[in-house]
């Protein structure tokens, strides 16, 4: 008993090894460690959720810093809030350091590394372009500042231009990066340059323009520099013993890489395409099951994405309303004027799902364009072509064979021998039958039909 029991303990502790190594390790790093994060790519719901959860994470384990690397162009708004608002109530100091050489922090990287408590660039990397732009929500709700755009500054009068909308997030997102400014102890009217007008600095000039702390090459670097200062933090002062302090690079586990890559907008794009059509097809043609399965999964986890994306819902209508002219015109004769509709109705709504102005958060007009056309094409071509062949008459097979017509090649009166389609077959009747009497086929039992007389006045000789 005792041997079975320590192989099935073995057992366990195996297939727990596995699922770590298949699922990737949680958040763990000793308590004297310095946390590393990573922010690579465009700000989404994947990034905040590592980024929020590693804070968290650090606090709880007492770390003495957490360093966030940045290389990003900017992202989501809700989702920069987030990552901002977990540093502001962080009681363990957190650097953002830009690194490394040719990366840069636009955009809502750039309000991130004003949040922090220490600010760091490497050589020849920058920050700015830091402008809101609105995307998704319902036309005409209000919004907050969405992803940063570095084009198109505004001027600072809200009367120099009719977008009031716009105006509202730029004048919200500059009051915004000034507080964090203030908090911070950093130059607030640069900060506001760079909402109002899209102002970009290099790592040389933000240390000059008390923009930010300090420069330098690597993590080592950073560390030895800031090694003794005093910080502010939530908790209170906290003066900074890291010069020796070891570095726990923490990588994002498999549910933000999974988050990370359902809320790309092409992906979930085409996740709401799979799970609509998928569940079309098992309506279609009930008994399926899989084409049922797939779809339902894949619309769940789109539905999931667009609500962290905040979509337009008016361009979902469009699309959903575009799709189901396409199906119509495969059922509904219109001389093309449904599917024509439906392919522009699709491609406009596509178009107005998302807005391809914030860095990362554009449908690939390649990707809408190519959907579009298949959409079409197997909608109205191969569904219409597939809807016509059902209707039309069999003419092969035994089905075919039912309603067709003959000559008796004798005479009898149960059964006897028939020709239908050149063929001679066995056939039987409940009437007497006479040679050369034309004959109609009823019905078919294997090799025997069962006919009846067509025209008992006519008679025709054999053919």
């Amino acid at each position: 008993m005792d041997g079975l029991l320590t192989q099935h303990r073995l057992f366990v502790c195996r297939v727990l090894v596995a699922l770590t190594l298949l699922l990737g390790s949680p958040l763990a790093y000793a308590g004297n460690a310095v946390v590393q994060l990573e922010i690579r790519g465009a700000i989404g719901p994947g990034v905040a959720a590592y980024v929020v959860r590693g804070i968290e994470r650090a606090n709880a384990d007492s770390s003495p810093l957490i360093v966030l690397r940045m290389d990003t162009p900017g992202g989501l708004d809700q989702s920069m809030r987030d990552i901002i608002r977990a540093i502001l109530n962080s009681g363990v100091p957190v650097a953002a350091f830009v690194a490394p050489s040719g990366a840069r922090a636009a955009s809502a990287g750039t309000y991130i590394l004003y949040a922090a408590h220490i600010a760091a660039m490497a050589s020849a990397t920058n920050l700015g372009a830091a402008t809101p732009v609105q995307i998704g929500g319902m036309p005409g709700a209000p919004q907050s500042p969405s992803p940063i755009k570095p084009e198109n500054p505004l001027p600072e009068k809200s009367g120099d231009s009719g977008d009031a909308m716009q105006h509202k997030m730029v004048n919200d997102a500059s009051a915004y990066i000034r507080g964090l400014a203030e908090l911070r102890g950093r130059n607030a009217e640069w900060a506001e340059k760079a909402v109002r007008e899209a102002a970009s600095l290099s790592a040389e000039q933000a240390l000059k323009e008390h923009v930010i702390d300090l420069m330098a090459d690597d993590t080592a670097e950073l560390l030895s520099q800031i090694n003794g200062r005093v910080v502010l933090t939530s908790a209170g002062k906290r003066t900074l013993q890291v010069d020796a302090a070891d570095v726990s690079e923490v990588q994002p586990d498999w549910r933000d890489r999974l988050l990370a890559v359902i809320t790309d907008p092409n992906v979930a794009y085409i996740l709401m395409l799979l799970g609509i059509y998928g569940l079309f097809f098992e309506l279609a043609n009930p008994g399926f099951v899989l084409p049922g399965v797939i779809g339902g999964i894949c619309l769940l986890l789109a539905l999931f994405a667009f609500q962290a994306l905040s979509i337009n819902f008016a361009g979902l209508a469009l699309l959903l309303l575009g799709i189901a002219f396409m199906v119509a015109e495969a059922f509904v004769p219109s001389f093309g004027a449904l599917g024509l509709g439906g392919i522009l109705a699709f491609i406009f709504g596509s178009l107005m799902l998302m807005d391809g102005s914030g860095p990362g958060n554009a449908i690939s007009l390649a990707l809408i364009l190519g959907v579009a056309l298949s959409s079409a094409i197997f909608f109205i071509l191969i569904i219409g072509m597939a809807l016509k062949a059902r209707h039309r008459p069999i003419v092969s097979g035994s089905e075919e064979m039912i309603g067709a017509s003959g000559l008796a090649t004798e005479d009898f009166t149960d059964r006897g021998n028939v020709l239908v389609h050149g063929e001679s077959w066995q056939a039987t009747s409940a009437r007497p039958v006479i040679k050369g009497q034309r004959i109609r086929v009823v019905s078919r039992d294997g090799l025997t039909l069962t006919v009846e007389v067509k025209d008992s006045d006519t008679k025709e000789a054999t053919p």
